[in-house]
């Protein structure tokens, strides 16, 4: 069962292998995905050697002692053959940045966007927190053209996993937002970012889905100190699967998936349409799940999913203003409501309660109701009405649907701000 009302995020240590796709209580086939977060990589010693040791601790040698993290821009050697990836990543390459993070023996990379002229950086929670595991970390950002420059976070949000953070530079290239609205599956998709420290790497694919509904880890530091329990190699539980109370400790969200080489690295960093607009905030990769071999854990297998840059926009607005990101909250709990009693299909999130004085109270919403979408959103089980709700700001006025007694009703809901 599903809690919407409540969120309890455990921080997690940095640099765990990916976990598996989260299996489900029962054999179900819904839309909801556990992912693993686009855990930066390691550079303990400046160069990315180390961070390919740290996440394919098997890998040859040869290929540590050659890969470097030196900023490599995009070089165009033949004009005459330029195609449409190539003018894509010319235009939002400037406003790439590469990230570096450190707390104590811990660190690691990421990716950012250039929001604006006066510093502003849009990331990942999971980037600036490394994975939970420091509340203050020092964080430090290389632009396009290599120079270097201290940031301060300017706030975190983890029911989303976006932060901004801000550098004193001048000269900044902001970043061209496009829609993510109207993106569709088949559009051209590029990533940009610093898989394993590689500054300036692009790759690019295809909008494998829209309205994707993840569950993710939380991100959240607690109390502001690092993280004290998991294991130091894998927070989630065992390679097999996700433990119960790991499962409780991750956030829903609505994300765009793709099939352009997504590593860990390149979170926090831009999904480019074919016009060099940011249509996404890069943030997680699903597993294939455990193998004999380490090199084929926790790597691009072609299913990576980013933040809709709409989404992200607004929540990057609301903690420039305020140094917070707000979300709704319908006040009810929740649970996949399975098209028959021995179907593995989901049909909805039944309602199992309804907090008094609510947003769903005040709705009319009972125990028993199915929720079958919210804000123009279909919801096919209790992952995607929670993303639904929490991909508003709290205070949104919408129309949610629902079955009762096997009759379909429509109701406007004014939601609640979620803790």
């Amino acid at each position: 069962m599903y809690t919407e009302t409540s969120h309890n995020p455990v921080p997690h240590t940095p640099l765990p292998p990916a976990p598996p796709v989260r299996p489900r209580d029962k054999k179900r086939v819904g839309p909801a995905v556990f992912v693993t977060c686009l855990t930066a990589a390691g550079l303990l010693g400046g160069g990315v050697a180390s961070g390919v040791a740290a996440l394919w601790p098997d890998a040859p040698a040869t290929t540590a002692s050659t890969a470097h993290a030196a900023i490599s821009p995009v070089i165009v050697n033949n004009t005459e053959s330029v195609n449409a990836v190539t003018a894509a990543a010319q235009k939002a390459s400037p406003s790439v940045v590469t990230i570096s993070v450190s707390s104590g023996s811990s660190a690691g990379t990421g990716s950012g966007i250039i929001l604006d002229t006066e510093g502003h950086i849009l990331t990942n929670t999971h980037v600036v927190t490394l994975d939970g595991a420091a509340a203050d970390a020092a964080v430090e950002v290389r632009t396009n053209d290599g120079q270097v420059y201290r940031a301060t976070i300017v706030g975190t949000d983890p029911l989303s996993d976006l932060a901004v953070i801000k550098i004193d530079a001048q000269g900044l290239t902001p970043a061209t937002l496009g829609d993510s609205g109207g993106v569709n599956v088949g559009d051209t998709a590029i990533a940009i970012g610093a898989p394993l420290g590689l500054s300036g790497t692009v790759t690019d694919g295809i909008v494998s889905a829209v309205n994707r509904t993840i569950e993710t880890a939380s991100s959240a530091t607690s109390d502001g100190s690092p993280s004290q329990g998991g294991s130091s190699q894998n927070p989630f539980g065992s390679q097999q699967g996700l433990s119960a109370s790991a499962a409780q400790d991750s956030i829903s969200i609505n994300v765009i998936q793709t099939d352009a080489a997504i590593n860990p690295g390149n979170s926090g960093g831009a999904l480019v349409n074919a016009q060099g607009e940011i249509i996404g905030v890069n943030v997680a990769i699903a597993s294939a799940g455990s193998s004999s071999s380490s090199s084929t854990q926790g790597g691009n297998i072609g299913v990576g999913f980013s933040i809709p840059i709409n989404q992200a926009k607004r929540v990057a607005e609301e903690i420039i203003s305020t140094g917070k990101a707000t979300h709704g909250q319908l006040g009810l709990s929740v649970q996949d409501k399975t098209s028959g009693s021995s179907s593995d299909f989901t049909a909805g999130a039944e309602v199992a309660s309804v907090t008094s004085g609510s947003a769903a109270d005040k709705a009319g919403l009972k125990a028993g109701d199915v929720v079958t979408g919210l804000a123009g959103r279909a919801v096919s089980d209790a992952s995607e009405l929670t993303a639904a709700a929490r991909e508003q700001a709290a205070g949104s006025t919408m129309k949610i649907t629902f079955q009762r007694d096997g009759q379909d009703q429509t109701a406007d809901i004014t939601l609640d701000a979620a803790s």
